[in-house]
């Protein structure tokens, strides 16, 4: 692998939901994934986030553990119905000193603390309300930001508004695989989609404002089509579209892409956008995130199989004819994601197109089917090349100029998975749920250690 540069960061990344549990502990109130994991038939053998990993009991474990494996930095997110429970304005002492605890343990070990505020988990009295479709909740981000600051500005500086709004609004409201589940009305979508975006914006001016250094995580594909046929051709403009330009644009560029508002208009006007909310939305930022998994190969289909798709349930509304291709002979991960890491050089070339600040791979990982052997460890080869040929991607893509600062690699430990639960695993830890929530690191944890000390 080529080198990377001495003041390249390397760190490891985790959600609250994921790993926290203590669901209904110390103040904390439901959020939607609480009671999306409830829900008969949306969660793999009906597991929730009530326990997870117990990091909210084994935080001072956890944070030895992030020492040990020799992490520059530590991505976590906060848990909004922790820090206001209901949804409120009145902040929960027991839940901002968990976070103090947090931040304050990193510091203590030399451990930078980069904090994301909202990774899925709307406080459910919020989506009672409206959730993301309902304008006002942006509103009601920008307070909940603005409280979390107030707690810890003076000791994090790194601060990410959103991780992945592209499953929050179109993999919740659309295709409902993702909290809160909503398939009954797919254009809702798509102010859900506008306002996640606001509310960044919002917050990214207030947050600024206080000092912090603020960006935004987007979860970005390198897209391709099937064939050179002029139905494919638009299968891969549309879904570029879709995951890539519909984010990029609004916040870099202060616009939505001409043909995104064409492919929705069956669905939405966008009249809910109001004058001055791109300005909002392009809010000056320090630094982009970018989580990368795996390329999308896709095709089209003739007119009467497109409108025999129309209206059903997609993370692509408005596409959903889009047939998504697996070729031959290309490795897949546990999740049945292809492996491309030439992809990730890809898409950090379409973001430096658009911009020169700095990017941060805020998550870039693998789930494979993991064992802990007799021996008690766990032999993840698989991960360690997926790692490897990631790496290798960041380090040509900054040896051609795109400024990539630094790499987060998903996740730090197993964890609930989301709609998979506990059945998939994309930890370097692996934890042992049936033996005291016992960690084990992983061969990938011991090399990206090596990888951190040598370079």
């Amino acid at each position: 692998m080529t080198a990377l540069p001495a003041d390249f960061v390397l760190g490891a990344a985790t959600a609250a939901y994921q790993i926290e549990g203590a669901a209904a502990e110390d103040g904390r109130t439901p959020s939607i994934w609480d009671t999306f994991s409830r829900t008969p038939g949306k969660v793999l053998e009906g597991h929730t986030g009530d326990v997870a990993c117990d990091h909210y009991h084994r935080l001072d474990e956890d944070l030895d553990m992030i020492k040990d494996l020799g992490l520059q930095a530590y991505r976590f997110s906060v848990s909004w119905s922790r820090v206001l429970p209901n949804g409120g304005s009145r902040p929960n002492p027991q839940g901002l000193d968990f976070y103090n605890r947090l931040v304050d343990g990193l510091l203590e070990r030399d451990i930078e603390p980069w904090l994301t505020l909202y990774h899925w988990d709307l406080p459910q009295e919020l989506e009672d309300a409206g959730g993301w479709p309902n304008r006002d909740v942006a509103q009601r981000f920008c307070q909940y930001a603005v409280t979390v600051h107030d707690a810890l500005g003076d000791r994090v500086k790194r601060w990410t508004t959103f991780n992945e709004p592209w499953c929050s609004s179109y993999l919740g409201y659309a295709a409902g695989v993702h909290a809160p589940g909503r398939t009954d009305d797919t254009s809702l979508s798509v102010p859900a989609q506008h306002h996640l975006l606001l509310a960044h914006g919002l917050a990214a001016r207030e947050l600024k404002t206080r000092g912090a250094e603020v960006g935004i995580t987007l979860n970005l594909y390198a897209v391709s089509p099937e064939t050179d046929s002029a139905a494919d051709a638009d299968a891969a403009r549309r879904i570029d579209a879709m995951c890539n330009r519909i984010w990029l644009e609004p916040v870099l560029l202060g616009r939505y892409p001409d043909d995104v508002k064409q492919d929705l208009a069956p669905l939405s006007d966008f009249s809910f956008v109001r004058d001055g909310d791109l300005d909002v939305i392009k809010a000056p930022l320090d630094f982009l995130g970018v989580n990368y998994y795996s390329r999308h190969v896709v095709s089209g289909s003739d007119a009467a199989e497109r409108e025999s798709h129309h209206g059903e349930p997609s993370a692509y509304p408005g596409s959903e004819f889009v047939q998504f291709v697996h070729r031959e002979g290309v490795p897949v991960t546990a999740m049945d994601w292809e492996i491309d890491a030439q992809g990730l050089y890809e898409v950090l070339q379409q973001v430096a197109g658009y911009t020169s600040l700095p990017i941060y791979i805020t998550e870039n990982g693998a789930a494979f089917e993991d064992k802990l052997d007799a021996d008690g460890t766990v032999n993840d080869q698989e991960r360690i090349d997926y790692f490897e040929g990631h790496l290798g991607a960041c380090a040509r893509a900054i040896e051609a100029g795109v400024p990539l600062r630094g790499y987060f690699a998903w996740s730090l430990m197993d964890n609930f998975e989301w709609a998979w639960g506990y059945t998939r695993r994309f930890g370097m830890v692996y934890v042992d749920y049936e033996d005291a929530q016992r960690r084990v690191p992983k061969a990938s944890a011991h090399w990206y250690s090596d990888v951190i000390r040598n370079r």
